[in-house]
């Protein structure tokens, strides 16, 4: 059926919109140290050359609330991995401790986390645009249909008030989102 189609299609796109709200959320830290704060940097691989995910060439873990620990699988790559974490992040200071790198957290100033805060919205912003636009796409694409007489007026109206539905579903749970992650970022 074409009115599910549109529905699902819109959906999905609508869903991953979401998703990279959050990913993109992950990359700003709260001031507590989590591994997800590196496991986006890429790092050359000594034997092919690719780049490759952090998490892929070592293993990252929390030794406290404000220290990382990368344990590199290869000793051989821990120089190239300092390195590629202090150039994704010059706010990083990671130094080498043996086998191990620490990588400790500067605490954030009330300044760092207004910015944080801004950064939070303008993200959520960016993503409450992007599900408009897919409703809007979705909404034209139920024009054409109407006007091709593939769908008659009462499918139409059925499949607009689901995509407003979904609309309105997904724009509050970016709310929540952000609203989660600025409370995170004030109560330190």
């Amino acid at each position: 059926m074409i009115n599910n189609g549109i529905v699902n299609k819109t959906k999905v796109r609508m869903e991953k919109s979401v998703e990279t709200l959050k990913t993109g959320l992950t990359k700003l830290r709260a001031g507590r140290a989590h591994p997800s704060l590196l496991e986006y940097i890429k790092v050359q691989h000594h034997n092919s050359g690719v780049n490759v995910p952090l998490s892929q060439a070592a293993t990252i873990s929390v030794e406290n609330s404000h220290m990382l620990i990368i344990s590199p699988w290869e000793e051989n790559m821990i120089d190239k991995i300092k390195k590629a974490v202090q150039s994704a992040n010059p706010s990083l200071n990671p130094f080498v401790a043996g086998t191990i790198i620490r990588v400790p957290l500067p605490p954030l100033t009330e300044e760092r986390r207004r910015e944080f805060t801004r950064i939070v919205r303008d993200e959520a912003e960016v993503a409450r645009v992007t599900i408009r636009n897919i409703r809007r796409e979705a909404n034209n694409n139920l024009k054409k249909l109407l006007k091709k007489r593939e769908i008659n007026e009462d499918e139409e109206r059925r499949i607009h008030v689901s995509i407003q539905k979904l609309t309105d579903e997904k724009i509050l749970e970016i709310n929540k989102i952000i609203s989660k992650k600025i409370a995170d970022l004030m109560s330190l």
